[in-house]
């Protein structure tokens, strides 16, 4: 495997992604913020700071989601439908690097991305004289990125093996119940159904916990996860992420065109 041809594909990707206007995305999230400045001391004037740091995060969250769904199922998809996919195998080029460049491309413009988007966001805050503690925010944004990179491993799984409207609608799925899976075991827990339990708890070992990269209410709240913590989650979170690559080039490789 080459790291050269890994870092061509990966810089096609991002430059590509640039060119479709991605980053008009940026200006809707400044206006986002403006809005919602002038709103909430109207609304809710003793908690409206709390409310706008939450919020400012949840729509940096919101945002990187929606071009994780609707890009990276498309990537390889894309490729299959305006059948360039035969160019690009057709050099020396492997399946698996091809893979690994469009996962790391795409991972690339959600850095830049929730960078500026956080830049942005800290910079309104500070302004407004809210006091945001800058490591807790930064490593809000890094857990972030981790989690959308797991998803967009997610999304290349299902795209090279469906059409690209079922594979959005995958990975939205995978995101809800990776987000809700804590949830759904402790209520199966409740019941006396063995076989629900069993069953819950089986899904709830194969499928990610999402909520583990989520550290929002820890901003609001000043709160300061442990080291350990976090390092246990960026493992978890690196190491499913390069099992679900691994996986989709295994099914990349054997697909016939």
């Amino acid at each position: 495997m080459s790291i050269r041809r890994i870092w061509v594909v990966a810089s096609n990707v991002f430059r590509e992604v640039i060119r479709d206007r991605i980053f008009y995305l940026l200006g809707l999230f400044a206006l986002l913020l403006v809005i919602a400045s002038r709103l909430l001391p109207e609304v809710a004037n003793i908690t409206a700071e709390k409310m706008l740091v939450d919020l400012g995060l949840g729509a940096i969250a919101f945002l990187g989601l929606v071009v994780t769904l609707f890009v990276g199922t498309g990537l390889i998809n894309k490729e299959i439908e305006k059948r360039t996919v035969f160019l690009l195998i057709s050099k020396p080029l492997s399946r698996a690097e091809l893979i690994m460049g469009k996962h790391l491309g795409l991972s690339a413009v959600i850095a830049v991305l929730i960078g500026a988007m956080g830049l942005m966001y800290g910079l309104l805050l500070h302004s407004y004289g809210i006091n945001v503690d800058v490591q807790q925010l930064g490593i809000t944004l890094l857990f972030l990125l981790l989690e959308l990179s797991l998803l967009n491993a997610f999304a290349l799984l299902f795209g090279v093996s469906t059409s690209s409207l079922l594979a959005t609608l995958l990975t939205l799925a995978v995101y809800i119940t990776g987000h809700l899976s804590q949830d759904v075991v402790k209520l199966a827990r409740l019941t006396e159904n063995e076989g629900l339990q069993q069953s819950v708890q089986g899904l709830y070992l194969v499928l990610p916990d999402l909520s583990q990269f989520n550290f929002r209410n820890d901003v609001v709240y000043g709160l300061v996860p442990d080291t350990n913590t976090l390092l246990a989650t960026a493992a978890y979170g690196i190491a499913y992420t390069v099992l679900l690559l691994l996986l989709s080039s295994f099914i990349f490789s054997r697909k016939e065109f």
